[in-house]
């Protein structure tokens, strides 16, 4: 478990990731206030200023939230041939200029390809930031998206409140003007961006023709043919559906289902905020490691059927019993939210070889925008649809399909372990010429890169550290003396 002393304060001045994860955590916080200045306006924006109906707008941000489903893949593939950093300031610069696009368009067409771009830039940003952290970071990753999600909605709040400023006034330039708020947290998000460095294992991954990482590169497992990855994928978007819940089922079973005050609505948002502030760093400490993070998954799926249960078992009597029985709801799906953001990414990059770590984290982000494109109309037309015997359901189903995840992934983990104990039997491997000994031969030799044929050191234990005495044998490839051999392109080495 990683260490937590000094608190949210003390992580925040030294993250992990050192000054590149400072930068990235203040331009994650600019980005979500510009994010959020526009979820608070877009829909009045596109009401009063370009004159869209309801049946439009709803068309308009429905369409364009599944032309973002795209933007994960897309990235996770650019992301194993050019370097992240530069990937993640051209998503920024494309919403700049989308926002800016966005004012000289009325009609419903332009718009609607406006939006589309946009969101597909989004889900591309949120991947690559996932994958430059995933880096930047190694083992504390679980630290670092605790931080990251106290950041991202202190963000929100603060563009929330900027945006409730413009509202009030409620001119056409006042929306204006929030558009262009938005735009500008693009342009400074991307300039703290262009500071930072490459993270370790970034830039081009691909090799020219006729270099030893070629065919290694060649065999590097694709994401679209790991039905076991897919699968976890695919289970990961009912349990990602807490975010639909806070945002879209609870305040419409509010207004519509019961007497409660419309005023409890902005409660929601508070509560949530204020919980994923003062908690989740102390959660992420709990849930770090991948079998942790399995194990968070259950307790996500109970704190949603809690939740759910408490909507249609205490929203039935009066007016400030409902009121209560939702705010308490509202803290159950926070709490699910909690455990599932940590261990949603923890298992996404655990579960995915390194090698092509890439676009499975590309491929693991299409959980979160398909959530985003089907939750609500999951919510509005069948759960609330169905009355309380909905909610009870939609709980159940979450609940019942946490514990498949778990056992999904566990068993996953273990066939991951299981297939590392032959390198670790033999003291560590790592690959050097993409297999089968002297660069462009396929013959035994010593590994390539020493131009006296000794093998090129290996950091860690039992490294080669230019050894005299390596002779390959021409017919197995081992070494003779013991102290190490040569399996499938690697150079291996006894720790003891």
């Amino acid at each position: 478990m990683a260490h937590h002393g000094g608190g949210l304060p003390a992580q925040l001045r030294r993250p992990p990731g050192g000054r590149d994860g400072r930068i990235m955590l203040l331009a994650q916080f600019l980005d979500r206030a510009g994010t959020g200045v526009w979820a608070a306006s877009s829909v009045l924006y596109f009401t009063f200023v370009t004159r869209l109906d309801a049946q439009q707008v709803g068309l308009l941000l429905g369409s364009a939230a599944v032309a973002g489903i795209a933007g994960s893949p897309l990235a996770g593939q650019l992301a194993e041939r050019f370097p992240v950093r530069g990937l993640l300031i051209g998503c920024h610069l494309l919403r700049l200029g989308t926002m800016g696009l966005l004012l000289l368009c009325d009609g419903f067409v332009p718009l609607l390809a406006v939006m589309a771009l946009t969101c597909l830039a989004e889900r591309a940003a949120k991947t690559l930031e996932m994958l430059f952290a995933t880096r930047a970071t190694g083992g504390r990753r679980s630290t670092y998206q605790a931080l990251t999600r106290t950041a991202a909605n202190a963000g929100y709040a603060l563009g929330a409140g900027v945006a409730a400023i413009g509202l009030a006034v409620g001119t056409e330039d006042s929306y204006r003007a929030l558009v262009l708020g938005n735009a500008l947290s693009f342009a400074v998000t991307a300039a703290l961006v262009w500071r930072t460095r490459e993270p370790h294992g970034g830039g081009r991954v691909a090799a020219r023709a006729g270099e030893p990482g070629e065919a290694a590169h060649r065999r590097a497992p694709g994401p679209w043919r790991d039905r076991g990855y897919l699968r976890f994928v695919l289970l990961d978007i009912p349990m990602s559906l807490d975010d639909s819940v806070l945002n879209v089922g609870l305040p419409l079973w509010l207004v519509n289902h019961t007497s409660a005050p419309h005023a409890f609505v902005p409660a929601f948002l508070v509560i949530n905020t204020v919980l994923v502030v003062v908690l989740q760093l102390r959660v992420s400490a709990r849930a770090e490691g991948p079998h942790r993070a399995a194990a968070a998954v259950t307790l996500h799926g109970a704190a949603m059927a809690a939740g759910c249960v408490v909507v249609a078992v205490g929203t039935g009597g009066g007016t400030w019993a409902a009121a209560a029985a939702l705010l308490v709801a509202a803290m159950l799906v926070t709490a699910a939210e909690l455990m599932r953001s940590v261990s949603s990414w923890e298992l996404a990059v655990s579960l995915a070889p390194e090698r092509a770590r890439a676009s499975y984290l590309g491929v693991a982000g299409m959980a979160q925008s398909v959530q985003k494109s089907a939750g609500p109309l999951l919510l509005t037309g069948v759960v609330m649809a169905a009355g309380p015997a909905g909610w009870l359901t939609l709980g159940a189903a979450v609940a019942g399909l946490s514990v498949v995840q778990r056992r999904s992934c566990e068993r996953r983990l273990a066939a991951l372990a299981a297939s590392a104990e032959p390198a670790a039997d033999g003291g560590g491997c790592r690959p050097t010429d993409g297999g089968g000994g002297r660069r462009g031969t396929g013959r035994g030799g010593p590994p390539a890169g020493r131009r006296d044929g000794r093998p090129e050191a290996v950091g860690g234990p039992g490294r080669w550290a230019g050894r005299t005495d390596w002779t390959p044998s021409a017919a197995t490839g081992h070494d003779p003396s013991g102290t190490g051999h040569w399996v499938n392109g690697a150079s291996c080495a006894r720790s003891d």
